[in-house]
């Protein structure tokens, strides 16, 4: 027994290491060095990150970063006792609390151990870790489990204790767990909605118009059972259904026609995306299918322009349309255009706030920072731009029609660079004779002088033949000051505004921002602000004749506009004189200085050597052509809609540090998010495969029949538009900052519907809107709202105010003044003023033309709207998941004084009348 007894003693000594590794209990490992990712980093994470991070430098401490640790005193590599951060972590006396952390749990004996060991070794720290707080929530969290297997609570269970269940509660399923919620918080439902409320509520619900009073007559004298449901099936089969619920997505892809930020130029073709959207509501389209669409429709609906339009839904968000030359801040500028992608993309279809991994791993939810760059990588491939988008056979009959064009075309081009060509190489061989006749600098765009023959006249004029980008150009370049002086003693610039001289010339417009582009801007003694040409003529008159012998104009007197920027400042010209206005005198030219640019010197060569019979072959050569490119100009181009581009984008793609593009670290491929790893098959994708492949991946996983969030998202987003508010009420956002469930069993027996209906939402619809909970009046009652003020959970009906555009259609309506009219581009509200950047101002009448639904209005970013932007429409900078319901004077004042308003009101009287 001794025997053995030692035996066991000795096999226990070796397999320890491999019985603590099997039972869980960690070895003691003091004689192997601290391993700073797996046994600091969490405790960093867990303890101190939440007041010690670079957003949140209590202290003047940040434990993210091993340089930023580094930059301080706290930390004495190899010295712990001289470490202040040991000494604030550690307690003064047994028992005591330390002084850090001051929130939360105190480390342990064993974590201040180990922090004094991993001091002593040397507090190594790869620079590549970065220490995030740990999420709130982690893959349990209640929205990331699977769909669950539940039924509706059975009649006889609710009818037990004495609860008298009314019978009609008991037919649809949505009715039985409304009701046990109310049972179980002491409320009871409301009696039903009389039958002039309902029509009215199921109308506005489904339509965003009123019923008729021929529609609520009928209605409240039909008594047959079925009298309700054949009025949703008519209100669903309605063109004015998509108009309404396409509105409400329309809100959360954030949908704009403008580009947003500082620039905010209109975008004239993104308005098929609208029609798209409301005619794949009125065809009951699945949502899957949508989804699929709107990531990649150019993949699985190639040629297909009713599938393909979908992807609008990728660059419809605002960005930044600046091209800014900084490569720096160029990488800076797309990244936050992919970001905007992925949080749409998120939030819209998921109810997940992915764009907060962008720098570090999410603060709250489950998705790390290689989730998004996953994400990102999948969409690294969009551009926001427009795209020609038409069946094959009309590319092929544009192809047909365009050939022998360009066939002709093609030719006449070869033929005159031939002869160009010729001459060029002649003009080469006497260059340095030409040359020599340059003898004066080339033009200063800071200031020209020239200077001539003292002469009499009351007329300059400065033709301009050329510009810096651009040797033939005669338009579009800029003057910021024109000066025209006497030849006397003390010489005066007799141009200048104040003492008489007026300027006149083509000038680029731009509605009320004509004024600051008028010629009068070259005469006013100013420099800086430039007028802008539109021809090739700049002509000062003088307030009487003056005898003048030098001129001095320049197109960039300060510099401001930098050595780098676009030329487009003179570079060769003509000045002319006279006394009449008609008969002209040239007194200077540029044609003997030297040339701005290599183009500036070609075309000088080639003006000077070709001959007459060439110049007029030249000629016969352009008009030819201009003849070819008139006709190719008249095929009908194809659509051009924007819809995106798409480019391979190979990657390798990266985890941006601190989502700073000149930081790159761990490389990544596209892949789903790892948050649903566990309830979804993922997917990974090599990073030089098929752009289109990776958006289809996406889409798919989006909608796989596995995929938890989707479905809840979208059945709570039909809830909340139904009921005011969803049964999760943040309906983009599922994470632990959203709202908690009211009915949890109840969304997700809707989303397993969701799957039952094939992802069709006319189905869904019925079901709630025939439920007695939706057909309860929404009379008010003291006692239950002592309970619950905002009948979230449904013992009346929640009223709510009509939105903007229901409002307006209503006063259209009523007036009989309503177009019908479906589709097309949208009608606007306001005057578009545009240059460089873009100006919306409200219109104080409405014409005619812009009596039509709301929804097809021009919805420009920033554009304010009377009395749609009055009743909270939003401009759509970002989504527009849940619309905000304010009370200002405005809103009145608008309803009683604005033109439209009273408009309505007249006809309406007419109609009485």
């Amino acid at each position: 027994m001794k025997k053995l007894a030692n035996s066991l003693i000795v096999l226990l000594l070796v397999t320890a290491p491999f019985a603590a590794v099997v039972f869980g209990v960690e070895p003691d490992k003091a004689d192997r060095p601290v391993d700073f990712a797996r046994q600091i980093a969490p405790i960093f994470a867990d303890h101190c990150l939440r007041c010690h991070k670079p957003d949140n430098k209590k202290g003047d401490l940040s434990l993210a970063t091993a340089a930023e640790l580094a930059a301080t005193e706290f930390v004495v590599p190899g010295e712990p006792d001289e470490s202040h951060l040991l000494e604030v972590i550690t307690p003064a006396e047994p028992g005591q609390r330390p002084e850090m952390p001051k929130e939360g749990n105190p480390l342990t004996a064993e974590q201040i151990a180990l922090v004094r060991r991993w001091i002593e070794e040397g507090a190594k720290w790869p620079e590549s870790i970065v220490v995030t707080e740990k999420a709130k929530a982690d893959k349990s969290w209640w929205s990331l489990q699977p769909l669950a297997r539940v039924e509706p609570p059975d009649v006889a269970v609710l009818r037990k204790d004495g609860h008298a269940i009314p019978d009609a509660w008991t037919t649809n399923p949505i009715d039985r767990f409304i009701y046990a919620q109310l049972i179980d918080n002491g409320l009871a439902p409301s009696p039903p909605a009389d039958r002039r409320t309902l029509i009215r509520r199921a109308t506005y619900d489904l339509l965003g118009l009123p019923p008729t009073p021929e529609e609520v007559e009928a209605f409240v004298a039909d008594d047959a059972p079925e009298a309700y449901e054949k009025l949703i099936d008519r209100l669903l089969d309605s063109p004015h259904y998509g108009e309404r619920w396409g509105r409400h997505w329309l809100d959360v892809v954030r949908f704009g026609e403008s580009r947003g930020y500082e620039r905010n130029e209109i975008i004239t073709n993104a308005w098929p995306f609208r029609d798209y959207v409301i005619r794949s509501f009125n065809d009951d389209k699945p949502f899957d299918q949508l989804v699929r669409e709107h990531l990649a429709g150019d993949v699985i609906g190639a040629n297909q322009p009713d599938v393909e339009i979908g992807t609008t839904f990728l660059v419809c968000g605002p960005y930044d349309d600046v091209k800014n030359q900084d490569p720096v801040q160029a990488a800076q500028i797309r990244a936050n255009t992919i970001d905007e992608i992925i949080q749409a993309t998120g939030e819209a279809f998921l109810g997940l706030t992915v764009g907060c991994a962008r720098c570090h791993d999410h603060k709250f939810d489950p998705v790390s920072q290689a989730d998004y760059y996953g994400m990102y990588a999948t969409l690294a491939g969009v551009e926001r731009e427009s795209r020609e988008i038409a069946t094959l056979a009309e590319q092929q009959q544009r192809a047909a029609a365009l050939k022998p064009l360009v066939d002709s075309k093609t030719q006449f081009d070869r033929a005159k660079a031939e002869l160009e060509s010729d001459v060029v190489a002649r003009a080469e061989q006497m260059a340095v004779a030409y040359q020599s006749r340059w003898t004066r600098p080339p033009v200063n765009r800071r200031g020209t002088e020239e200077t001539f023959t003292a002469v009499k006249a009351q007329f300059v004029r400065l033709l301009v033949e050329g510009q810096e980008a651009n040797p033939t150009a005669r338009s579009g370049y800029r003057i910021d000051e024109f000066e025209v002086w006497t030849a006397d003693e003390n010489p005066r610039n007799v141009a200048l505004a104040v003492n008489g001289g007026r300027a006149e010339g083509a000038s680029r417009v731009a509605e009320d921002f004509a004024e600051a582009y008028s010629a009068k801007l070259t005469i006013d003694g100013r420099f800086g602000a430039s007028w802008i040409a539109e021809g090739p003529e700049l002509k000062i008159t003088l307030a009487r004749p003056e005898t003048i012998d030098r001129v001095l104009f320049s197109s960039d007197r300060t510099g401001a506009a930098g050595e780098n920027s676009v030329a487009i400042f003179v570079a060769d010209y003509r000045i002319e004189v006279s006394l009449d206005g008609r008969q002209w005198a040239e007194v200077a030219n540029s044609h003997d200085r030297q040339p701005a640019s290599p183009a500036h010197r070609l075309q000088r060569l080639i003006d000077a050597e070709m001959t007459g019979k060439e110049r007029e072959r030249l000629a016969e050569f352009d008009a030819k052509l201009a003849t070819v490119n008139r006709q190719i100009a008249a095929v009908p181009p194809l659509p051009l809609m924007w819809a995106g581009r798409f480019s391979h984008a190979a990657g390798p793609f990266h985890i941006f540090r601190g989502g700073d593009p000149q930081k790159p670290d761990a490389e990544v491929t596209p892949s789903s998010l790892s948050t649903l790893d566990e309830v979804t098959p993922p997917y990974t994708l090599p990073r030089d495969g098929a752009e289109g492949q990776r958006r289809l991946a996406l889409a798919n996983w989006l909608v796989h029949a596995d995929n938890p969030l989707t479905p809840r998202v979208l059945a709570n987003r039909l809830w909340h538009y139904h009921f005011g508010t969803g049964i999760v009420d943040t309906p983009s956002d599922f994470g632990y900052m959203g709202g908690r469930p009211t009915h949890g069993e109840l969304l997700d027996w809707l989303a397993r519907q969701v799957h039952h209906h094939q992802w069709r939402l006319k189905p869904l619809h019925r079901l709630i809107m025939t439920s007695q909970a939706y057909r309860q009046s929404g009379q008010f009652r003291e006692n239950a709202a002592q309970i619950d003020a905002d009948s979230r959970l449904l013992w009346r009906f929640p009223p709510r105010r009509l939105a903007a555009e229901e409002i307006r259609d209503t006063l259209l309506c009523v007036s009989g003044k309503l177009d019908t009219t479906m589709g097309g581009p949208g009608f606007r509200l306001y005057r578009y003023l545009q240059d460089n950047v873009a100006t919306y101002v409200p219109l104080d009448e409405h014409r005619p033309d812009t009596y039509r639904r709301a929804v097809y209005h021009h919805n420009a970013r920033a554009s304010r709207i009377d009395l749609m932007t009055e009743f909270d429409c939003p401009d759509n900078a970002f989504a527009t998941p849940r619309r905000a319901t304010t009370t200002t004077p405005l809103q009145a004042l608008t309803l009683m004084n604005h033109r439209f308003t009273l408009d309505m009101a007249g006809f309406l009287a007419e109609r009485l009348t």
